[in-house]
Protein backbone atom coordinates (compact mmCIF):
# COMPACT_ATOMS: atom_id res chain seq x y z
CA UNK A 1 0.00 0.00 0.00
CA UNK A 2 2.92 2.18 -0.13
CA UNK A 3 2.03 4.70 2.88
CA UNK A 4 -1.25 5.73 1.04
CA UNK A 5 -4.54 5.47 2.53
CA UNK A 6 -6.95 2.96 1.16
CA UNK A 7 -9.98 4.30 3.24
CA UNK A 8 -10.47 7.37 4.95
CA UNK A 9 -13.93 9.52 6.07
CA UNK A 10 -15.03 11.79 8.31
CA UNK A 11 -18.65 11.28 9.83
CA UNK A 12 -19.95 15.12 9.62
CA UNK A 13 -23.02 15.41 10.51
CA UNK A 14 -25.54 15.82 8.02
CA UNK A 15 -26.80 19.26 7.08
CA UNK A 16 -30.28 18.57 8.98
CA UNK A 17 -28.13 18.90 12.21
CA UNK A 18 -26.75 22.47 11.27
CA UNK A 19 -29.91 23.48 9.88
CA UNK A 20 -31.52 22.65 13.28
CA UNK A 21 -28.82 23.82 15.27
CA UNK A 22 -29.95 27.35 13.86
CA UNK A 23 -32.83 27.60 16.67
CA UNK A 24 -30.01 29.18 18.70
CA UNK A 25 -30.00 31.87 16.89
CA UNK A 26 -33.95 33.12 17.12
CA UNK A 27 -33.32 31.62 21.01
CA UNK A 28 -30.26 34.83 21.04
CA UNK A 29 -32.24 37.09 19.50
CA UNK A 30 -34.68 36.04 21.76
CA UNK A 31 -32.71 36.98 25.19
CA UNK A 32 -30.39 39.70 23.81
CA UNK A 33 -32.52 42.23 21.95
CA UNK A 34 -34.70 43.39 24.41
CA UNK A 35 -31.06 44.62 25.93
CA UNK A 36 -29.58 45.61 22.68
CA UNK A 37 -30.21 45.05 18.76
CA UNK A 38 -26.74 45.11 17.82
CA UNK A 39 -25.43 42.86 21.17
CA UNK A 40 -28.38 40.23 19.82
CA UNK A 41 -27.49 40.29 16.38
CA UNK A 42 -23.93 39.60 17.29
CA UNK A 43 -24.70 36.79 20.17
CA UNK A 44 -27.06 35.05 17.70
CA UNK A 45 -24.18 34.81 14.82
CA UNK A 46 -21.57 34.03 17.69
CA UNK A 47 -23.77 31.36 19.26
CA UNK A 48 -24.10 29.91 15.57
CA UNK A 49 -20.66 29.97 15.37
CA UNK A 50 -19.49 27.94 18.12
CA UNK A 51 -22.11 25.53 17.49
CA UNK A 52 -20.80 25.05 13.84
CA UNK A 53 -17.64 24.48 15.19
CA UNK A 54 -18.15 22.23 18.16
CA UNK A 55 -20.04 20.12 15.22
CA UNK A 56 -17.38 20.21 13.08
CA UNK A 57 -14.30 20.39 15.82
CA UNK A 58 -15.91 16.34 17.36
CA UNK A 59 -16.22 15.12 14.16
CA UNK A 60 -14.38 11.55 14.40
CA UNK A 61 -12.59 10.15 11.03
CA UNK A 62 -12.25 7.25 10.35
CA UNK A 63 -8.88 5.43 8.13
CA UNK A 64 -7.48 2.44 7.39
CA UNK A 65 -3.98 2.09 6.34
CA UNK A 66 -1.30 -0.33 5.68
CA UNK A 67 -0.69 -0.73 9.81
CA UNK A 68 -3.87 0.28 11.24
CA UNK A 69 -7.50 0.92 11.40
CA UNK A 70 -8.25 4.28 13.73
CA UNK A 71 -11.49 4.93 14.70
CA UNK A 72 -11.82 8.50 16.16
CA UNK A 73 -8.91 8.33 18.79
CA UNK A 74 -9.06 4.32 19.12
CA UNK A 75 -6.65 2.66 16.73
CA UNK A 76 -6.60 -1.38 16.47
CA UNK A 77 -3.59 -2.70 14.59
CA UNK A 78 -3.44 -4.78 11.43
CA UNK A 79 -2.89 -7.57 12.62
CA UNK A 80 -5.78 -7.70 15.35
CA UNK A 81 -8.53 -7.39 12.99
CA UNK A 82 -10.43 -10.04 12.55
CA UNK A 83 -13.85 -10.62 10.49
CA UNK A 84 -15.28 -7.50 9.10
CA UNK A 85 -18.89 -7.31 8.54
CA UNK A 86 -20.55 -4.73 6.90
CA UNK A 87 -23.82 -4.18 8.77
CA UNK A 88 -26.90 -1.82 6.56
CA UNK A 89 -30.41 -1.20 7.47
CA UNK A 90 -32.74 -2.63 9.82
CA UNK A 91 -29.81 -5.13 10.84
CA UNK A 92 -27.33 -2.33 11.78
CA UNK A 93 -29.92 -0.54 14.29
CA UNK A 94 -30.24 -4.35 15.86
CA UNK A 95 -26.41 -4.64 15.76
CA UNK A 96 -25.92 -0.78 17.55
CA UNK A 97 -28.58 -1.62 20.38
CA UNK A 98 -30.13 -5.11 20.53
CA UNK A 99 -27.08 -7.67 20.14
CA UNK A 100 -24.37 -5.00 21.13
CA UNK A 101 -22.02 -6.62 23.85
CA UNK A 102 -20.98 -3.80 26.67
CA UNK A 103 -17.42 -4.54 26.42
CA UNK A 104 -17.64 -3.74 22.30
CA UNK A 105 -15.65 -0.40 21.34
CA UNK A 106 -17.87 2.30 20.13
CA UNK A 107 -17.91 4.96 17.42
CA UNK A 108 -21.49 5.55 16.80
CA UNK A 109 -23.25 8.88 15.14
CA UNK A 110 -27.07 8.70 14.87
CA UNK A 111 -26.93 10.80 12.06
CA UNK A 112 -25.30 7.75 10.40
CA UNK A 113 -27.57 4.44 9.46
CA UNK A 114 -25.18 1.77 8.75
CA UNK A 115 -21.81 0.05 10.86
CA UNK A 116 -19.27 -2.09 10.23
CA UNK A 117 -18.11 -4.60 12.53
CA UNK A 118 -15.13 -5.66 13.39
CA UNK A 119 -13.42 -8.66 15.74
CA UNK A 120 -11.00 -7.58 17.87
CA UNK A 121 -8.15 -10.73 17.73
CA UNK A 122 -5.92 -8.68 20.65
CA UNK A 123 -5.79 -11.69 23.75
CA UNK A 124 -4.79 -8.41 25.71
CA UNK A 125 -7.79 -5.87 24.80
CA UNK A 126 -11.34 -6.87 26.10
CA UNK A 127 -13.30 -5.59 23.67
CA UNK A 128 -14.35 -8.58 21.93
CA UNK A 129 -14.92 -5.65 18.91
CA UNK A 130 -15.02 -2.55 17.87
CA UNK A 131 -18.43 -1.62 15.78
CA UNK A 132 -18.38 1.54 13.64
CA UNK A 133 -20.66 4.04 11.98
CA UNK A 134 -19.92 4.51 8.42
CA UNK A 135 -21.65 6.01 5.28
CA UNK A 136 -19.56 3.21 3.20
CA UNK A 137 -20.07 -0.01 4.92
CA UNK A 138 -18.75 -1.98 2.01
CA UNK A 139 -16.04 0.14 1.00
CA UNK A 140 -15.19 0.44 4.79
CA UNK A 141 -15.07 -3.62 4.71
CA UNK A 142 -13.34 -4.50 1.85
CA UNK A 143 -10.68 -2.04 2.47
CA UNK A 144 -10.03 -3.72 6.36
CA UNK A 145 -10.54 -7.19 4.18
CA UNK A 146 -6.99 -6.34 2.05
Amino acid sequence: MNGRVPYRERLVPGPWLFIACALVIPAALLAFLPIDTTIGIIAAIVLYAAVVAFLLGTTPTIEVTAAEFRAGRAVLPREFVGTVEAIKGEDAFIARGQQLDARAYTLLRGFVRDVVRVENTDPQDPAPYWIVSTRHPDELAAALGR
